[in-house]
């Protein structure tokens, strides 16, 4: 008998070790697939943070004014960025002191150039490869700080193109999202927790809640290009229709994160409130929300950082448009930073890649600081009962 007890146990210590070793096994791949991705983001995204510049010598002219090519060299054209020398124009209008004057700018150079610089694939010629390679040992070329990725939205050419237009248009969207999706969120929370009676129409809705919770977002775009923008007119591609549609996807999130929330909550104290004679909504709003509050803002964020990170949704509603001037309104055609991602990474210019990779990085940051902030609220105020 003993033995076979002996041998039952060595085959659960056997079971054991397998199990653990199942379970390192996966931590130990899904530890090697983040640090494989978050380095292969970092190695292609860095290099967007620079940005080939050339000195020139720009001349403020009537020629450069009717031709904006003539108002550099005729050898430095093919090297220098369209989209610089089509600003001169109006930077003239606007500083006409300048008129018949010379003056040594670092000026943009076109992306050929700077994937050359970079030593990535590019479409330069030959003989502009030379050319920069003397430029190189005048010192009249340099990779500098790439303040326009941040300052400037998105550009058919690849050296203008930033996610400026995107930030803002997210920030509009997420702001949208906010202040529909979390009060309408809450306070149904309440009402199905704490006053709703418990009889077939509330089950309904419930299920149903729990439904919308996990139906693919993008028919929430569908819904949304169906109420607001083809029912109540809301402008296509706006960030109103956006935020609009990304509320009614992160509603559900909020009931059922704020509902557990609220059960969390142990029932002692509800009855310790009415039993000093307060009323149902008394003891609601002065002791189960504030003590549910920590899981309600917790589950809150983690709602929004899951909706900024959706583009499906916004497809449908028209977010997908080129979108180079950032919104200054909501009613104004948007983009946010997810679609921006998704329309450059469909581009063939390879300069465009590291600029994707890079808004990756951007739109992860941002992300892991709602999630980082979601741990740390649940953290520093969750109360154990």
């Amino acid at each position: 008998m003993s033995l076979h007890v002996n041998q039952q146990m060595k085959r659960r210590y056997a079971a054991e070790k397998r199990f653990k070793a199942y379970a390192i096994t996966a931590l130990t791949l899904a530890g090697a697939f983040l640090i494989f991705f978050f380095a292969d983001m970092i190695s292609k995204g860095l290099p967007a943070l620079q940005q080939a510049e050339i000195l020139v010598d720009v001349h403020y002219n009537d020629s450069s004014m009717q031709n904006y090519k003539k108002a550099v060299d005729k050898p430095l054209r093919r090297i220098v960025s369209r989209g610089y020398l089509r600003t001169l124009p109006l930077y003239m209008e606007d500083h006409p002191e300048l008129m018949g004057t010379n003056e040594s700018r670092w000026v943009l150079a076109t992306a050929d150039v700077d994937q050359y610089l970079k030593g990535k694939p590019h479409r330069l010629k030959s003989k502009y490869q030379k050319q920069i390679d003397g430029l190189l040992k005048a010192e009249k070329v340099r990779l500098a700080f790439n303040t326009g990725f941040f300052t400037r939205g998105d550009s058919k050419m690849a050296e203008l193109a930033g996610i400026r237009s995107a930030v803002i248009g997210s920030i509009y969207v997420l702001f949208l999202t906010m202040i529909f999706a979390l009060p309408i969120g809450v306070m149904t929370a309440v009402y199905l927790e704490e006053f709703a009676p418990d009889n077939r129409l509330t089950q309904i809705i419930e299920v149903n809640i729990n439904n919308l919770a996990a139906i693919p977002s993008i028919l929430f775009g569908l819904l949304g290009l169906a109420i607001f923008i083809n029912f109540f007119g809301a402008p296509r591609s706006s960030a109103l229709a956006g935020g609009l549609t990304l509320a009614l996807m992160t509603l559900p999130i909020v009931i059922i994160t704020t509902r557990a929330a609220l059960q969390a909550v142990p029932d002692s104290i509800r009855e310790a409130a009415f039993g000093l004679g307060a009323s149902r909504w008394q003891t609601v709003w002065h002791h189960v929300l504030p003590l549910a509050m920590p899981g309600i803002l917790t589950g809150s964020i983690i709602g929004l950082a899951q909706a900024m990170g959706e583009t499906a949704p916004l497809l449908i509603v028209g977010m997908m448009a080129y979108v180079p001037d950032a919104p200054g309104n909501i009613m104004e055609a948007a983009t946010v930073l997810p679609a921006q991602i998704y329309t450059w990474a469909g581009e063939s210019i390879r300069a465009y890649e590291e600029r994707t990779a890079a808004a990756i990085l951007v739109l992860l940051s941002v992300l892991l600081s709602l999630n980082t902030m979601a741990v740390y609220l649940r953290k520093h105020f969750e109360k154990r009962w």
